[in-house]
C-alpha cells in the first residue's frame, strides 16, 4: 500500500465493522434476553393474580357464611365479595389473553388453551354458589340453612380448589421455565462475548502490526527530528524511505531545518544590532527618568519653601497686630479700624499659604480629610466671601444666588471651600472679557446637593476634559498659574463620593462647573444664608 489513506481507511473500516458486528450482536443479546425476562414476569404477574383471585373466592365463601348465619346482617358484604371475585376472573382472563396476543409461540397457545377450561370450572362455580346461596336464605328455619350453606360451601371448595391448584402449578413452572432460560441465554451470551472479544483483539492486533506501528515509528522518528531542531541542532536530517504522504513530509521537513539554518545566520546578525539598539535607549530613557525626578523634587520642593517663607511672616504680622490692638484706646491714636483691616487681610493670607500647603500635600500624597456634617450653603458662603476681595478688585459681580432648600454633607469644610474658591479663582483669571461669576446651591429630593460654578466669559475649550489633567494650562487670557486647580478639585470631589462635570453656560454662553455631593439631609435655609448672599452680591458690584 502506497498511500496512507488507503491504510488508514482499511483501518477504520475494519474498526467500524467491529463496532457494527459488536453493535448487532449486543441487540440480539438484549432483544433475547428481554423476551425470556418479558416471559417471566408475565407468568408471575398471573400468578399474583390467581393468588388475589383464590383470596377472594375465600372471602365470598365467608360472606355467604355469614350472610345465611346471621340474616340480620347487612347484605352489602356478599355482593362486594361477588363483585371482587369478578374482577378478579376477569383481571386473570385479562392476564392471559394479553400473554397469548403478545405472543408468536404455539407453546403459548397451547397453555392458553389448557388454563381456559379451569377458569370456566372457577366462573361455574362461583355461579353455582352464588344460586345456592340465594336459595339457603329463603329458607325459614336457621338449621336447615347453616347445613345447606356447609354443603354449598364444600361443593365450592371442591369445584374451586383443584382448577386454581392447576392455574398455580402452571405459572410457578412457567417462572421455573423463565429462570432456566435467562440462565441458559447468560451462559450462551458470555461465551459468544469471550469469543468475540477473543476475535476483536485479534483483527485489531493483526490491524496494529500491519498499519499503525510502522506509521507511528515514522512518526515518533520525525518528532525526534523535531526535537532536535528545537534544541538548536539544525543539521538534523531525515531519510525518505517512501514517497507516500509521510514521505513527503519529512522532504519537507529537511527542507525547513535547511531554510531554518540560514535565516538563523540572519538572525544572530540581527539580534546583536537590535542589543546595541536597546543599550541606548535605555540609557536615554534613564536620564530622561532622572531629569523628570529632579523636577518632580524641584516642584514639590517649591511648594514646600514658598509655604514655610510665607507662614513665618505672617505670624510675626498677627502678633503685631494684636499687640498694636492692645494699645489702640491709648489718648491721641485711634488704630484699631485699621489693624482690623489688616488682620482681616493678614488671616486671608493666612488663609491661601494653609490652601498652598495642602496642595503640597496633595502632591505629596500626605492628605487627610476631616469630614463632618456641615451646611452646603455655610461652605458656599465662606468660598464667596473669601473670594469677593478678589472679584472687586477686578471689576467682576461675584453673586450667590438664593437657596431655596439648603442641604447637610458629610464633607472637609476647608477642602471644599478652597475648592469652590480655586474654582472662583480659576474664573477670574483665565475667562477673558468676564463681568460676572454666579454660585448656586440646588438640592434634589433624596438626590445630591449640586453645587454650580457660572460665568459669562469665553467657556471651556474643545479638550475640557483634559483640563483636569494636572499642570494642564489653558487661559487664553494669559494668566499665570500652576494648572493644578481642576486636578486638585477633582480628587477632592471624589473623595467626597461626589462628581464633579464641565459644561456650557445657560444658552451656551459662558463656562460653567457643577458639583453633585452625596447630600444626608435637607434642611430650608434661614435668614442669614439670604442675607448673605445679599451682602455678598452688593459688596462685589460695588
Amino acid at each position: 500500500m502506497r498511500s496512507l489513506k488507503v491504510r488508514f481507511a482499511l483501518l477504520l473500516g475494519s474498526t467500524a465493522l467491529l463496532v457494527v458486528l459488536a453493535a448487532l450482536g449486543v441487540l440480539g443479546s438484549i432483544g433475547a434476553a428481554e423476551r425470556t425476562i418479558d416471559r417471566t414476569l408475565a407468568a408471575q404477574g398471573r400468578l399474583e393474580l390467581l393468588v388475589e383471585l383464590s383470596g377472594r373466592m375465600t372471602q365470598y365463601g365467608l360472606a355467604a357464611l355469614e350472610a345465611v348465619s346471621n340474616p340480620d346482617a347487612q347484605p352489602e358484604g356478599l355482593s362486594i365479595a361477588r363483585t371482587n371475585v369478578d374482577r378478579a376472573l376477569v383481571a386473570v382472563d385479562e392476564a392471559l389473553g394479553h400473554s397469548i396476543v403478545a405472543s408468536d409461540d404455539p407453546l403459548d397457545r397451547t397453555q392458553y388453551a389448557a388454563r381456559a377450561r379451569p377458569m370456566a370450572q372457577l366462573r361455574s362455580a362461583r355461579a353455582i354458589l352464588d344460586r345456592q346461596v340465594a336459595q339457603v336464605l329463603r329458607r325459614s328455619e336457621d338449621e336447615q340453612r347453616r347445613s345447606a350453606i356447609r354443603g354449598a360451601l364444600n361443593g365450592f371448595g371442591a369445584m374451586t380448589g383443584q382448577p386454581l391448584s392447576f392455574l398455580i402449578e402452571v405459572e410457578r413452572r412457567s417462572m421455573i421455565a423463565g429462570s432456566d432460560a435467562a440462565r441458559d441465554l447468560s451462559a450462551t451470551l458470555r461465551v459468544a462475548s469471550l469469543a468475540a472479544v477473543a476475535a476483536a483483539l485479534a483483527i485489531v492486533f493483526g490491524l496494529y502490526r500491519a498499519v499503525t506501528r510502522p506509521t507511528l515509528a515514522r512518526i515518533e522518528s520525525m518528532r525526534q527530528a523535531a526535537s532536535a531542531v528545537g534544541r538548536g541542532e539544525l543539521d538534523t536530517r531525515l531519510s525518505v524511505a517512501t514517497r507516500d504522504e509521510l514521505g513527503l513530509l519529512v522532504a519537507n521537513f529537511n527542507r525547513m531545518a535547511a531554510r531554518l539554518a540560514r535565516r538563523e545566520g540572519r538572525l544572530a546578525a540581527d539580534r546583536a544590532a537590535l542589543e546595541d539598539t536597546v543599550a541606548a535607549r535605555t540609557t536615554d530613557l534613564r536620564a530622561a527618568n532622572a531629569r523628570l525626578e529632579a523636577v518632580d523634587r524641584s516642584r514639590r520642593r517649591f511648594f514646600a519653601d514658598v509655604s514655610h517663607e510665607l507662614r513665618t511672616p505672617l505670624t510675626v504680622i498677627l502678633g503685631e497686630c494684636d499687640i498694636a490692638a492692645r494699645s489702640a484706646g491709648r489718648p491721641g491714636t485711634d488704630f484699631a479700624p485699621v489693624f482690623a483691616t489688616i488682620r482681616k487681610r493678614a488671616l486671608r493670607l493666612q488663609r491661601r499659604v494653609e490652601d498652598l500647603l495642602r496642595v503640597a500635600r496633595s502632591e505629596s500624597g500626605q492628605i487627610e480629610l476631616d469630614r463632618r456634617p456641615v451646611r452646603a450653603s455655610l461652605i458656599l458662603m465662606d468660598a464667596v466671601d473669601g473670594m469677593a476681595s478678589e472679584a472687586a478688585r477686578r471689576r467682576v459681580s461675584l453673586v450667590l444666588k438664593p437657596i431655596a432648600t439648603d442641604a447637610t454633607v458629610l464633607a472637609d469644610r476647608e477642602w471644599l471651600r478652597q475648592v469652590l474658591e480655586s474654582l472662583v479663582d480659576n474664573a477670574l483669571r483665565h475667562a477673558a472679557g468676564l463681568t460676572r461669576v454666579t454660585l448656586a446651591l440646588a438640592v434634589a429630593p433624596g438626590g445630591p446637593a449640586t453645587v454650580t460654578v457660572t460665568d459669562d466669559g469665553p467657556g471651556f475649550p474643545q479638550t475640557g476634559e483634559a483640563l483636569f489633567e494636572r499642570f494642564r494650562r489653558e487661559s487664553p487670557s494669559g494668566e499665570t498659574g500652576f494648572g493644578i486647580g481642576l486636578a486638585l478639585a477633582r480628587w477632592v470631589v471624589e473623595r467626597h463620593d461626589g462628581t464633579i462635570r464641565l459644561g456650557a453656560g445657560p444658552r451656551d454662553r459662558g463656562a460653567q462647573v457643577v458639583l453633585a455631593i452625596p447630600a444626608t439631609l435637607p434642611i430650608a435655609p434661614d435668614d442669614d444664608a439670604a442675607s448673605a448672599s445679599h451682602r455678598i452680591e452688593k459688596e462685589t458690584t460695588a
